[in-house]
């Protein structure tokens, strides 16, 4: 009886030991496949962007293309060009960014890898908001599309630095790089690192430019650095939404660009022409001070204390109900 129990035990532990094994070698070697990700030959990008004729953009970092497919959906194809390629990378960044599922968050559909990669982004109807506030043959967007546009961009942003896991460790915020939807519900084009160097390399998706920054050293949250980056960026965008005129690239630009408006402007003239007078005046007085106070973190302390949750969260409760 006792040879019994002995074999028993003995068998037990092999199986344990066996299924830690197991357990062990998943752990050390996940699937390549991007199971989330709809992988896309070379054949059917090439021909549904009419022979990679059907450029959008091009420049040094990549080419971005428009594609039609053979169900009707169009999507937008990102070649990513100059970054390092190795499988281990470009599955890993495949993985961050198909788990990014959000409103107001541009989705990646699908990739192609080979002698070339690309991305497949969703495409949305109507185009960047830059040109929905430059394009004189465009219709204005109202008051109240602009101040839920500045929501959406703030739920977007909390989720993106906040909700992640791991979180997007790098966002650039720009007019640009915020597109609209057929229901003018702006959706965020993300940005990713597409390099494991040791001096970390973070690639803009939808423009691919290439931004050095130190290396997080938690990777669980993000540093006062990068909410300091972001926020400004927020702040320069609402100054943007309620003037209807880009704002300098540079940041001490910005600074200098709205305290030129608070001395030498009536609120009244601040607002863009082609809102004429149909907006409210106390939104626009409240709208200004977030985004003077965004523009103000760059250069104090508030960086330690002041997020975009707290942003979002003031947007939500202030403009929840914006007229038009």
């Amino acid at each position: 009886m006792p040879k019994i129990r002995a074999s028993c035990s003995s068998r037990r532990s092999r199986r344990s030991n066996s299924f830690c094994k197991f357990l062990a070698f998943i752990h050390n070697n996940p699937p390549r496949q991007v199971s989330l990700l709809k992988r896309v030959s070379y054949r059917e990008l090439d021909r549904a962007t009419d022979g990679f004729r059907r450029i959008i953009t091009c420049d040094s970092q990549s080419i971005t293309y428009e594609a039609k497919f053979r169900d009707g959906s169009v999507s937008v194809v990102k070649e990513v060009r100059s970054v390092d390629q190795g499988n281990e990378v470009f599955d890993k960044e495949l993985h961050l960014l198909g788990r990014l599922h959000h409103r107001h968050v541009v989705a990646l559909r699908g990739y192609s890898v080979g002698r070339k990669s690309f991305l497949v982004f969703e495409c949305t109807a109507k185009g960047s908001l830059k040109d929905h506030l430059n394009d004189p043959l465009k219709t204005p967007l109202s008051w109240k599309t602009r101040v839920q546009i500045a929501i959406g961009v703030a739920a977007a942003l909390e989720y993106l630095q906040f909700f992640c896991e791991p979180p997007v460790k790098h966002i650039s915020i720009s007019s640009s790089n915020i597109i609209l939807d057929e229901k003018l519900v702006p959706k965020v084009r993300t940005l990713t690192m597409i390099n494991s160097a040791p001096n970390t390399h973070y690639v803009r998706l939808s423009e691919i430019s290439v931004v050095s920054l130190t290396q997080l050293s938690n990777i669980g949250c993000l540093c006062s650095e990068e909410r300091a980056y972001v926020i400004p960026q927020f702040g320069a965008l609402l100054l943007e939404l309620i003037t209807g005129e880009s704002s300098p690239k540079e940041s001490a630009d910005v600074i200098q660009w709205i305290r030129e408006l608070r001395s030498n402007l009536s609120m009244h003239n601040i607002i863009d022409p082609d809102l004429g007078n149909s907006y409210n005046f106390k939104e626009l007085r409240d709208l200004l001070s977030v985004a003077r106070l965004c523009i103000k973190v760059e250069n104090t302390q508030l960086t330690q204390a002041f997020t975009i949750s707290h942003i979002f969260w003031y947007l939500q409760k202030r403009f929840g109900n914006a007229s038009n």
